[in-house]
């Protein structure tokens, strides 16, 4: 049995991989962990499997490279791919954007051996921004998947809504199977669509219905190439809508179903209030601000939230996923 796959769900990376799987090649302090690669090609419609198998013919052979095609498209469902082909203890997944430290992969492992409870633990991860970021950028930079909280290890108290991203994540495969139903309600960004929260409706499943623990290690260092084009406000508006609208979900996995309409009453009414404060500090020119935009985008999305779910219900295509196990 494997240690760990590493898992890089990609959708046309063809340009991006290269130097991610550069930097697991040579990968070091990894004698004595059986571990491997693993492309999960969400649907690219670009040179994705070419570069793969440019890869293999120079790769060690002691590490199996290995490809597979999920055709449904979403970030969840390339993850749950994943989880379905691994055959090892841990699961590491790297967006094909996150180039990990040269001893990313011992310092996985090495976590993994030394916290049995941990049932994910994620990375500390560095922005490399291709851009100068707007003014006031940090702000929201925590929901760009860029995570410092210190050089220590930490826990994620399980009573509080703060996770670690997907990208540099690692989950312990029995946790996942233990916890995560088999089809997300989340299924991530996908074109035409910035929804998304699929990485934190898994991890909540983990967190909130088992006795799992969810960790930071900042040991495990990667860097997150952020390109232009996700600083500019025809991304950044439509991903802070996103994020907000898929918080219906993200806030009550795991709670009790009979709580759940208190639960949603409280979040909505914290909700306006935060609004009200953020158009009270930036009155009508917070449009102005691009930051500030964002923000309020995140906060009215939040707010239609249940809203937005509650007219999915009437949907057939994903009545499967709102209902039934997840008691939504």
């Amino acid at each position: 049995m494997l240690d760990l796959t590493i898992a890089i769900p990609t959708y046309n990376g063809e340009k991006r991989l290269p130097l991610v799987l550069e930097k697991l090649r040579s990968q070091t302090e990894t004698e004595g962990i059986a571990w491997e690669v693993l492309i999960v090609d969400n649907n690219s419609s670009d040179g994705t499997a070419i570069i793969v198998e440019q890869f293999r013919q120079n790769w060690p052979g002691e590490i199996p490279l290995r490809y597979v095609l999920e055709n449904q498209q979403g970030a969840a469902f390339a993850r749950q791919r994943a989880i379905r082909e691994s055959k090892a203890e841990l699961v590491g997944f790297l967006d094909d954007d996150n180039i990990p430290e040269s001893n990313w992969v011992w310092q996985a492992v090495r976590f993994a051996r030394e916290h049995p409870q941990a049932g994910a633990y994620g990375s500390q991860i560095h922005g490399i921004f291709e851009a100068e970021p707007p003014p006031n950028f940090d702000r929201i930079k925590p929901f760009f998947a860029i995570t410092q909280r210190g050089n220590q290890p930490l826990p994620y108290p399980p009573y509080r809504n703060l996770l670690p991203p997907s990208a540099g994540l690692v989950v312990r495969r029995q946790a996942w199977i233990e916890c995560v139903p088999q089809q997300s309600i989340l299924s991530g960004r996908v074109p035409g669509s910035m929804l998304t929260g699929e990485d934190l409706e898994v991890l909540s499943y983990i967190h909130r219905q088992s006795a799992w623990e969810i960790w930071y290690n900042p040991h495990m260092q990667i860097a997150h190439k952020i390109p232009p084009h996700r600083l500019q406000a025809e991304y950044l508006i439509p991903f802070m809508r996103g994020i907000g609208l898929s918080r219906y979900v993200t806030r009550l996995v795991g709670v009790n179903p009979l709580v759940k309409p208190f639960a949603v009453a409280a979040y909505w009414v914290n909700d306006l209030r935060k609004m009200s404060v953020h158009a009270f500090k930036h009155g009508f020119r917070w449009h102005q601000d691009l930051v500030a935009a964002c923000q309020m985008e995140l906060l009215i999305g939040s707010l239609t939230s249940p809203f937005y779910f509650w007219n999915l219900l009437g949907s057939k295509s994903v009545q499967p996923r709102l209902k039934g196990k997840h008691e939504f």
